[in-house]
C-alpha cells in the first residue's frame, strides 16, 4: 500500500513541537514520524495530516471541533482512539500543546507494551 508523505513544513513541525518533549521516544510508523511512550504510540504524521491518541470523550470533542475528524489510514477503516488534528490548531503552539499534554496524560495511564 502506498502512503502520501508529509509535507516537508509538517515534518519539521512535529520535530519542532516533539522537541518539548523529550520523554516521548521518536520512531517511524509506516514511514511517518511519530512518538510514542512505554511503546504505546501519542502522536504521529500520515500523509498531510497530524494524529494524536486521546480517550474517547476528548477524542469526540477533537472530531467535533471545526476541521477535525476521525482519523482512518485508509478510506472506511477509522482507527480507534484516534483523530487528526486541524490544521488551524497545528499551527497554534498554545493550542496543541493543550491537545499533546492530554494524549501524554492518557498514554502514560496505559500499561507499557512489551
Amino acid at each position: 500500500m502506498h502512503f502520501e508523505k508529509s509535507p516537508a513544513e509538517l515534518a519539521d513541525r512535529f520535530a519542532e513541537v516533539l522537541d518539548r518533549y523529550p520523554a516521548a521516544e521518536r520512531r517511524k510508523m509506516f514511514g511517518y514520524p511519530a512518538a510514542f511512550l512505554g511503546g504505546n504510540m501519542v502522536t504521529s504524521l500520515h500523509g498531510p495530516n497530524w494524529v494524536i491518541r486521546l480517550p474517547d470523550a476528548d477524542r469526540d470533542e477533537l472530531v467535533g471541533s471545526e476541521g477535525g475528524m476521525a482519523f482512518e489510514p485508509m478510506p472506511g477503516r477509522p482507527m480507534k482512539g484516534f483523530a487528526v488534528v486541524p490544521p488551524a490548531i497545528v499551527a497554534d503552539d498554545s493550542r496543541l500543546d493543550a491537545w499533546l499534554e492530554r494524549a501524554f496524560v492518557h498514554v502514560r495511564a496505559m500499561p507499557p507494551k512489551k
